[in-house]
């Protein structure tokens, strides 16, 4: 089954004036059971995306069981009494829909997208598999396999991506963001299926659970819809999870990873607050801000200056994100060019950071970063399935969907020294952590 296992859903870093959108009317309904529904109609077309998130993502993970969450995710496709193994998927196409499902850090989400007239055919499905899994031994194995080779192809066997595992694990020590979201080899291979189901059953209920729907339908009949597929499911006692708190970082942290590739690079990033864990929510705005000046676009500062102007680096880039459910990270990195090393490229990262702590941005350059973004908002907000998302996301870390319509007149009254302001607070030595990227021999063999 075609999988994407960890989606980056970057809420875009700036926009236009808050009057240039339509403010799009988004319905919510509780069940009994707990179960909450959220309906935006959109009629520009006859489909309609219709997602399942779950409150449960690596970061709910102890050790020993790490990557559970995504064996799940794979393990939730293996059949129930009502429709067995490979029905789901048989039965989505035979409606001309397309499905798929994908694990973060924080949630686990499953979607369709297909004709309207459909909707009752998804929810029949998912409300089916959400209380009445069978997880086999025999297909836990076959599944086994195929998540290990995931692992092997998307990680093991990409020099960026086990720089980026094994940094994760250095920059936290006390989150459970340390941990990859496929799991470690060692607590993949030990998987049974007692692990799944004690999973599933503790996790996988209406009470744990949202359903969101976008598209061209009516409101009233998603909710009725809802009522009919999933309200006879029964809730579960969810137990909320003990506080996972980062602790303090006090002082540089350095790793040289040394894995066969074909160009060097180099990662910083400093811990920072999330809209979750912020005492001061603007300050997550700002920080969006920020990462816009660096890398939104290609007047954007490291684009501007390392790559087309010094020519220090063939690549760089910064990236913060700020819906996570737990404190995370602001990252910059960059790809030395030729006859350039990975401290040239920390060093100018590092002088780009320096310069935004000491000198304020000018009135016209914040207002291009706030203006350029926004076709990328406008393009997203075309989508059903982004929309959703968006929804979504935002419900299942717990803030709450209606934070979603903020961003905009959030990121609007982000000032030129609220963004000086964060780079000097979070953008600072004791909290860096950098990661060198150290290209070993590619053995023709292994290619």
């Amino acid at each position: 089954m075609k999988k994407m296992k960890k989606i980056f859903l970057p809420i875009a870093f700036i926009c236009l004036p808050a009057a240039s959108f339509a403010t799009p009317q988004i319905s919510e309904h509780i069940l009994s059971n707990g179960l909450k529904v959220l309906v935006q109609e959109d009629h520009r077309s006859p489909v309609a995306v219709s997602q399942v998130w779950y409150k449960v993502g690596s970061s709910y993970e102890p050790n020993g069981i790490t990557g559970i969450s995504h064996m799940l995710e794979h393990t939730m496709f293996k059949g129930t009494d009502k429709h067995p193994a490979g029905e789901f998927s048989r039965i989505i196409a035979q409606n001309g829909g397309e499905e798929n499902a994908f694990t973060g850090q924080d949630y686990t989400a499953y979607f369709q997208t297909m004709a309207a007239s459909k909707l009752a055919v998804s929810f029949e499905l998912e409300a089916d598999r959400m209380r009445h899994l069978n997880i086999l031994p025999e297909e836990l194995k076959k599944e086994l396999e195929v998540v290990t080779e995931e692992r092997r192809m998307r990680t093991e066997d990409n020099p960026q991506a086990k720089m980026a595992e094994q940094f994760a694990a250095m920059a936290y020590t006390s989150s459970p963001y340390k941990n990859p979201i496929i799991g470690w080899p060692s607590d993949i291979a030990a998987y049974t299926a007692p692990d799944l189901q004690a999973w599933y059953q503790r996790w996988y209920a209406p009470n744990n659970a949202t359903l969101v729907v976008v598209g061209d339908v009516k409101t009233s009949d998603v909710f009725e819809l809802a009522q009919q597929y999933f309200g006879e499911l029964q809730p579960s006692d969810i137990v909320p999870l003990k506080p996972q708190v980062e602790m303090p970082q006090q002082g540089v942290r350095k790793m040289t990873m040394k894995v066969p590739a074909k160009l060097p690079s180099v990662v910083l990033a400093y811990h920072v607050p999330t809209l979750k864990t912020a005492k001061d929510e603007s300050e997550v705005y700002a920080l969006e801000v920020l990462a816009g000046v660096l890398d939104g676009g290609n007047s954007a500062r490291l684009s501007a200056t390392l790559i087309r102007g010094k020519q220090i680096a063939v690549a760089a880039s910064a990236g913060y994100n700020m819906g996570s459910r737990l404190d995370d990270l602001f990252e910059l990195e960059g790809t030395p060019a030729e006859g350039k090393t990975v401290l040239d490229v920390e060093a100018a990262l590092k002088h780009e950071i320096a310069q935004l702590q000491a000198k304020l941005i000018e009135p016209a350059e914040l207002d291009r970063i706030k203006a350029q973004v926004l076709a990328g908002q406008v393009y997203q907000r075309d989508s059903n399935f982004y929309q959703a998302m968006q929804l979504g996301m935002m419900e299942t870390i717990g803030l709450g969907w209606q934070k979603s319509g903020e961003y905009v007149s959030k990121i609007n009254q982000v000032t030129a020294e609220q963004v000086r302001a964060v780079a000097q607070k979070y953008l600072i030595e004791d909290h860096l952590n950098i990661a060198y990227l150290e290209p070993q021999k590619i053995n023709v063999s292994q290619k």
